[in-house]
This record gives C-alpha cells, structure tokens and sequence, in this order.
C-alpha cells in the first residue's frame, strides 16, 4: 500500500491530561455525539471485531467521497490510541476501498493544558490503483495532492469539536 496522504491536525484542551481517557472517548463515542464533531459525519457506532478487538465505525463524507470504516483497534491508552481500517469508499469514479490510519494523543502542554493530536494516513489498496486505471487516471501525484486537501479540511474542522467533546467529557466527571 502506497501513501496517499498524511495530516495532523491539533487543538487544546484546557484540562489536565490524566483527566482523559481517550479509549474509552472513541470506543463509547455515541452517534450523536460523533455526528456533532463535523457536517460531515453521518454516522458513528462501536462494535468488535471477528478476534475480539474493539472496533469504532464511522460513516463520513470527506469531499466527494462517502466513506464507510471500521477501526480496529491497535493502540488503546488513556493518552494514545491507534486504530486501522480497510474503508469502503463511494465517489463518482466508482466503489473502491482505501486504508486508513487514525491516531489521537493527547500531549501536555502545562499543568493545566493538553492538546488533542488528531492524524490521518490514507493509503491506497490494489483495489483503488485498479479503480484509477480503469478511468484513466494516470497523475498519483494529483490524487495524492487532492485527497491531502480533503483530509485536511475534514481534520481541522473535526479535531476541535473531537476537543470539545472530551473537555465536556471531562467537565461531566466522565473519567473521575
């Protein structure tokens, strides 16, 4: 698999860290709340994987693309958690699949302040190459130019309210 596109995208939270616990933030997020985190997420649940693992599964529009994933877990820690999928991807070139990587930390910055660090990889499939020859589409370095643009609007529009959520989170006594 060949990368596609890569970005971070921060924003603070005005909390101490170890009030965090960002496992159990993404792996009970419920689908209202995911929804309220961008325009463009449609749905969001949790479930498990066929080896147990926990699995977050999220519905978004990133562009043009409507993107049906399932994240299983890699990493699950209070500060840092990992967590891949081979995503189904709906756009008008046609249905391919793509894989993504999505990491969050929190990372101290004072006593009293954190910051949520919110990163995506995308990266191609055989499937997708596939999809792109069969339209015609020869210039990877387009594609990747256009998908870092979308994964970057979508990221720093989501990662403050992702931010805000937890904060309230933290606010309710949620990890007390």
């Amino acid at each position: 698999m060949e990368l596609l596109a890569e970005c971070t995208a921060k924003a603070m939270i005005h909390c101490v860290a170890e009030k965090i616990d960002l496992a159990d933030w993404l792996f009970t997020l419920k689908d209202q709340e995911y929804q309220s985190c961008s325009v463009n997420h449609i749905a969001g649940g949790i479930s498990s994987s066929i080896d147990g693992k926990r699995m977050s599964i999220n519905v978004e529009k990133v562009a043009d693309n409507l993107l049906v994933q399932h994240y299983i877990e890699e990493i699950g820690n209070k500060d840092h958690c990992r967590v891949n999928s081979i995503s189904d991807s709906f756009s008008g070139l046609g249905n391919t699949k793509l894989g993504i990587t999505w990491e969050l930390r929190i990372n101290v910055l004072t006593a009293n302040t954190c910051e949520l660090e919110n990163s995506v990889k995308v990266s191609s499939t055989d499937h997708f190459l596939t999809l792109l020859k069969s339209v015609n589409i020869t210039d990877l370095a387009l594609v990747k130019s256009q998908m870092l643009q979308n994964v970057e609007e979508h990221s720093a529009e989501e990662t403050p309210l992702f931010a805000a959520d937890i904060y309230n989170k933290v606010l309710a006594g949620r990890w007390d």
